[in-house]
């Protein structure tokens, strides 16, 4: 899009957070380890298996509507899998509860000056993620950006999901900021990208490792973002 076709001022920029902002442990490798505490072990190669087969049969837009119980099925049908029967239900909670503290959470490198450059510019900044709050808030703290935005909204706050509009509409009405003046930053081509187009932002791709094609606009780094919003 040609910048000087933009008649609005963009007011506000809104993040992704997983693949975006930050960047954690794989699933697999934080499994084997809270399994390990509990006195089971199972290789990477069987809990990466047994993750794939659950995320076919488990519709991930369940998550709007079953929140926190979503995640204790998830583990349920992960711990089936792998063969874990004994307390199901019980290991399951605790994995759900004490993940991150089994993850390792870190911040893209460009993602500290991004934000202050983007404050120094006047801007609103927020999260718009398909996480639920208690992930969210706990990454944040982890990392130390948990008062860095001006508005956070996950899956239970709307109890919607990307790329949904409606929840892209609702972190804008929190900043009393219209969709034309809102830019939105994310990783995903369809729950990011699509989504926030759908709802009258407009999108961007980190694409830092230079994977994408096709149509779409995209940053090779974070730092980039400023130059999309005069």
């Amino acid at each position: 899009m040609d910048l000087s076709k933009r008649q609005t001022r963009v007011k506000a920029v809104l993040f992704d957070l997983g693949g975006t902002l930050i960047y954690t442990t794989e699933i697999p490798q934080v499994y084997r380890k809270i399994l390990g505490v509990h006195g089971f072990k199972r290789s990477i190669e069987k809990i990466s298996r047994a993750q794939q087969e659950t995320e076919r049969d488990l519709d991930i837009q369940k998550l709007a509507v079953l929140f926190e119980e979503y995640w204790i099925r998830w583990n349920m049908q992960i711990l089936r899998r792998l063969g874990i029967k004994e307390n199901m239900r019980g290991l399951a909670e605790t994995i759900a509860e004490r993940w991150w503290d089994y993850s390792k959470v870190e911040l893209y490198p460009d993602v500290v000056e991004t934000l202050q450059q983007l404050r120094s510019m006047g801007l609103k900044i927020g999260i718009v993620t398909n996480g639920l709050k208690s992930d969210y808030k706990e990454i944040l703290r982890k990392v130390g950006l948990l008062d860095s935005f001006d508005v956070m909204v996950g899956v239970d706050t709307v109890g919607k999901m990307k790329p949904q509009k409606e929840i892209f509409l609702y972190a804008l009405s929190k900043l009393e900021v219209s969709p034309s003046e809102a830019v939105f930053v994310g990783d995903q081509v369809r729950e990011d990208y699509e989504g926030a187009r759908r709802a009258g932002l407009r999108p961007l791709l980190i694409d830092r490792n230079n994977l994408l094609s096709g149509d779409v606009e995209s940053v090779g780094s974070l730092g980039e973002v400023k130059n999309y919003l005069t």
